[in-house]
């Protein structure tokens, strides 16, 4: 096929991943912004917060992971030969994904007794915790709210979880507002009022799902589906089979990537603010990356229904011609601006030059952190995702890690040689997901 030839399947890629791009960017708006508002009430409030969330944080993605099983299923259910019964895996998924939820709560509630054993301050820790377990309680409503963006996504549905998700990013803003300040004669609650906004909004989120279900027939007849539906043990192993394994591979990648910032730590403070720097940046573009990798889901996911070996491999092809163009363009900005897009975040002289080296190894970073996404987001369309979160594991733990730690201190290359480790441990795993996709894709059309 010729690039004119595949114009309609990047618009058909596009389609889908575009909706999911714009939650992303909206949800790091909001991100911003409460980081804005809380360090206006002082910078031990300000630290308590980061060192929470980066606790949360991985709780939180291994739960969404768990919600990210649904998708394929539904996808493959969908657009296959009979299209009965498609919301029994919406019911079936809300039984697994609230079953979970409150493991995975219980869990992470449990750490608020290790959390003044983890380096931080007296002062910092008090205030942590209570930030932190108000962000726990909402892990709750947040995975039943994921449970039908998931499913809606699997059915090709992308837009509808985008609206819901702009509009409650711009109610927890004026919630942060209220609650943290103390407005419209609230009490001013500080760094637990931007929880309880939080809280709040991952509340109504689910709420605001069921209510436009019920208003708009098209979709009012899954709920319907669902709610006639019975526990039916299969699904239920499969939706837990495949969202675990897609919970853990992503926790295997962020704990890397955790792991290589304590590594930098050891280095300087400047070479952890550069990486923080760069980073930042390297997540605006992923993003985008992310987007095109969720489309690519559910289109693989329609086309392996379907049986339609043809369009899962054209599908695939063109969100990799996608990534490539356009994490090979920002990797050439990265090397180009790699001097004035640090000074976006700092004006230390250190901490810029630590950030400018870093963008030089970010730009191949880019790349393979790009095809590595997309080609994982196509296995998850067909369903595979135990032997890819080995692959996870081996890339990013075996690999990666070790890696990092020789560039950086055995050969002496500092802050570059942890983000080198880095690209050795995503080109590992852009490598091997190719080579496992390439054997599904020949299985499937066998």
């Amino acid at each position: 096929m010729s690039i004119s030839d595949y114009l309609p399947v990047y618009r058909k890629n596009l389609t889908l991943a575009v909706p999911v791009i714009f939650s992303q960017i909206g949800q790091v708006t909001v991100n911003v912004v409460d980081n804005i508002m809380v360090g206006h009430l002082g910078t031990t409030e300000l630290a308590a917060a980061s060192f929470a969330t980066s606790v949360f944080y991985v709780g939180m993605l291994f739960g969404l992971g768990i919600t990210m099983g649904i998708t394929p299923l539904v996808g493959q259910s969908f657009n296959s030969i009979s299209q009965k019964n498609i919301g029994s895996w919406l019911k079936n998924g809300i039984l697994v994904n609230f079953i979970a939820s409150i493991l995975v709560c219980a869990i992470m509630s449990s750490v608020v007794f290790f959390m003044n054993r983890m380096g931080q301050s007296k002062e910092v820790v008090q205030k942590a915790i209570p930030f932190y377990l108000i962000h726990v309680a909402s892990l709750i409503p947040l995975m039943l709210f994921f449970t039908f963006k998931q499913f809606f996504e699997g059915i090709g549905n992308t837009k509808l979880a985008m609206i819901i998700t702009i509009i409650i990013n711009v109610v927890n803003i004026a919630l942060n507002y209220i609650l943290i300040y103390g407005k419209l004669g609230f009490p001013a609650l500080g760094l637990n009022g931007s929880g309880c906004a939080s809280l709040i909004s991952r509340l109504i989120m689910p709420v605001i799902f069921v209510l436009v279900i019920l208003r708009k027939s098209e979709f009012r007849i899954y709920l319907t589906d669902a709610l006639r539906s019975g526990i039916e043990k299969l699904k239920i192993r499969r939706i837990v089979s495949v969202g675990f394994s897609i919970g853990f591979q992503m926790v295997i990648e962020i704990l890397a990537f955790t792991l290589g910032a304590i590594m930098l730590g050891w280095i300087s403070k400047e070479s952890l603010a550069g990486h923080q720097v760069t980073i930042s940046m390297a997540s605006m573009t992923y993003m985008i990356s992310f987007g095109l990798a969720s489309g690519t889901t559910i289109r693989v996911s329609h086309a392996y229904g379907d049986h339609d070996r043809s369009e899962l491999k054209h599908a695939i092809f063109a969100s990799l011609h996608l990534v490539i163009a356009f994490m090979s363009l920002m990797g050439l900005l990265f090397v180009l601006l790699r001097n004035q897009l640090p000074l976006l975040f700092t004006s230390d002289p250190a901490v810029i030059e630590v950030a400018a080296g870093l963008l030089v190894v970010g730009a191949v970073f880019q790349v393979f952190d790009g095809v590595q996404v997309v080609l994982l987001g196509a296995l998850r369309g067909m369903a595979d995702v135990r032997i890819p979160m080995f692959i996870a594991f081996f890339s990013y733990i075996v690999v990666s890690l070790p890696v990092s730690y020789l560039m950086a201190f055995v050969f002496n290359l500092g802050a570059p040689g942890v983000w080198i480790g880095f690209v050795f441990g995503l080109s590992t795993a852009a490598i091997l997901f190719a080579f496992r996709l390439k054997h599904q894709v020949h299985k499937f059309g066998h």
